[in-house]
């Protein structure tokens, strides 16, 4: 949802996350964006019946409530990466595992990795500290330049393109518990890594301000 009026502070990190976009690709310092999804594990009260020639896949109406875990996703745009987790918590401390995973396994030779997200309350350097010990933790914070999409603006994190193909591709069915869960996801990671399925992103900082107009702070000269 776009504010209904003027609000610096929303251009503002706008502008930073749309200049940031635009930046030619450097391998020593890539642009990461991540998000998290909640998702239902649902069970089979029945075992479905297989899809045969003229007939489609049946499964009963009824379903099992398994809980529900959480989907970490991080994607590089313009590499066509990305890497799916799911967890059983979204913790200060599950967020936390998954950033010293994504920049001691993923890019471990990176001085520093550029990542864009929400701030929701579990996403500062603060987390990082919770889960670490201080040596640890302050290693971490100094590879990370964090950019936070604004209020109202989770239109700009190119991760959330990325979750809706996942939950078209990959959740459009049941799967009752995190392990299967996962391997589902591996399964949609490695095949849609193989195509380098990037995202070309067009909207620019131009561009936003002329259709976006009406959020900049009209000023008196």
């Amino acid at each position: 949802m776009i504010p209904p009026k003027q609000n610096a502070a929303f251009v503002a990190c706008m502008e930073d996350i749309l200049d940031l976009y635009q930046q030619p690709y450097d391998p020593e310092c890539p642009v990461v964006c991540m998000d998290e999804k909640p998702y239902q594990l649902l069970g089979q009260t029945r075992q479905p019946i297989p899809m045969k020639r003229g007939r489609p896949k049946r499964q009963d109406d009824e379903y099992i409530r398994n809980g529900t875990c959480c989907i970490f996703l991080f994607t590089e745009a313009l590499t066509g990466w990305r890497h799916t987790s799911p967890q059983e918590h979204r913790t200060k401390v599950d967020w936390a595992h998954q950033i010293q995973r994504l920049l001691e396994v993923e890019y471990p030779d990176c001085p520093k990795i550029r990542l864009i997200m929400d701030n929701l309350n579990t996403h500062t350097t603060a987390s990082l500290y919770e889960a670490f010990p201080p040596e640890t933790a302050r290693n971490l914070v100094k590879r990370l330049e964090i950019h936070y999409t604004p209020k109202h603006g989770s239109w700009l994190n190119i991760a959330e393109i990325e979750l809706s193909a996942m939950t078209k591709q990959c959740l459009n069915r049941r799967i009752g518990s995190i392990t299967s869960l996962d391997k589902e996801l591996a399964t949609w990671e490695k095949a849609r890594n193989s195509m380098q399925k990037g995202v070309d992103w067009q909207f620019t900082t131009p561009d936003a301000r002329v259709k976006l107009k009406r959020l900049y702070p009209q000023i008196k000269m």
